[in-house]
């Protein structure tokens, strides 16, 4: 996976399991990190991180706080930049939306795993947490394949 320099990641809105996805893969111990960003499908204007998110993300040492989300565009496409979404279906809306669209792949998918990352948006906090250990999960496993050690 040595073509890739750039890592975005993908969700609805941007408030939330993107910036945690990002946040979790920039504070994974260790070198070869790719610069990671977090952007949303569906972001008309920049937005605080949802609070239950970064109370989320407190509670396991990392600040998002200050984080805004930002609108998936199409520069963000190119040869040497992996698009992760959070399900299937926002994969499908994303080569939908966007024509030059490339190296997208929910993060389901990427990491060979059953199930999509479904927002906890309108939960309560133990969601938010459930989510949190899922796509932490799935980041880990994530690098570890990008990493070349382990096999997708």
């Amino acid at each position: 996976m040595d073509r890739y320099n750039k890592l975005i990641f993908v969700s609805t809105g941007g408030t939330c399991r993107s910036i945690l996805a990002k946040a979790i893969y920039n504070n994974i111990p260790g070198d070869n990190k790719l610069e990671a960003g977090a952007r949303g499908f569906v972001v008309l204007f920049n937005e605080p991180v949802n609070p239950k998110a970064v109370a989320i993300a407190k509670s396991k040492g990392i600040e998002i706080g200050d984080e805004k989300s930002q609108a998936l565009v199409s520069e963000d496409f190119g040869d040497d930049t992996i698009i992760i979404v959070m399900t299937d279906m926002l994969k499908k809306q994303v080569y939908e939306k966007f024509s030059n669209a490339l190296n997208v792949y929910s993060i389901r998918e990427f990491t060979n795993e059953a199930i999509d990352v479904e927002s906890p948006f309108g939960g309560e906090l133990v969601d938010y947490g459930q989510g949190y250990e899922y796509l932490e999960k799935l980041v880990v496993k994530l690098d570890l394949i990008l990493k070349g050690e382990e096999e997708i």
